[in-house]
């Protein structure tokens, strides 16, 4: 049996608050679930979880061939529909969007937007880089900011 000397009690204590704070760190750290939803036929889709996963975001994918009445009950206009849509912090993500502008849609919470969008699947987006992408370069397409009312904006990340 050990004799507790007080330094000793001193060491386990201040190891279980860094223990505390460190979890704490981590806790505020940590970044919302994504739900990602897609067509079981479609593979670039995983390469774009693959991106979020990376960055730090949980994701669960649920494949299902409906993904039409998805992104109707999700209300992404028809003009900025790509291969998949995630749910994110309240907000629809649709297609390839990049990181950044997830995360700065996310802290920012512009008002009125329901969700961002890179529409059809352009070369060079994130989880298309084997169709003519180049690291580094700046990207060749826009994301757009929707709302419910369908109106649409550029989206500056």
């Amino acid at each position: 049996m050990r004799n507790w000397s007080r330094r000793d009690a001193i060491g386990v204590g201040a190891a279980a608050v860094g223990a505390l704070a460190l979890s704490g760190v981590a806790r505020a750290a940590a970044k919302p679930a994504m739900k990602t939803y897609r067509d079981p036929g479609c593979g670039c889709c995983h390469k774009w979880v693959d991106h979020a996963t990376a960055a730090g975001y949980p994701v669960s994918v649920v494949a299902t061939r409906e993904m039409q009445k998805v992104k109707a009950t999700l209300q992404v206009p028809d003009d900025l529909m790509s291969c998949h849509t995630t749910t994110v912090a309240g907000y629809v993500v649709e297609g390839h969007v990049p990181l950044a502008a997830v995360d700065k849609l996310i802290s920012t919470k512009p008002a009125g937007v329901i969700g961002i969008a890179v529409p059809g699947m352009p070369a060079g987006s994130p989880g298309m880089e084997a169709h003519g992408g180049h690291a580094g370069h700046a990207p060749s397409f826009k994301v757009y900011a929707f709302k419910k009312d369908g109106a649409k904006s550029e989206f500056r990340f």
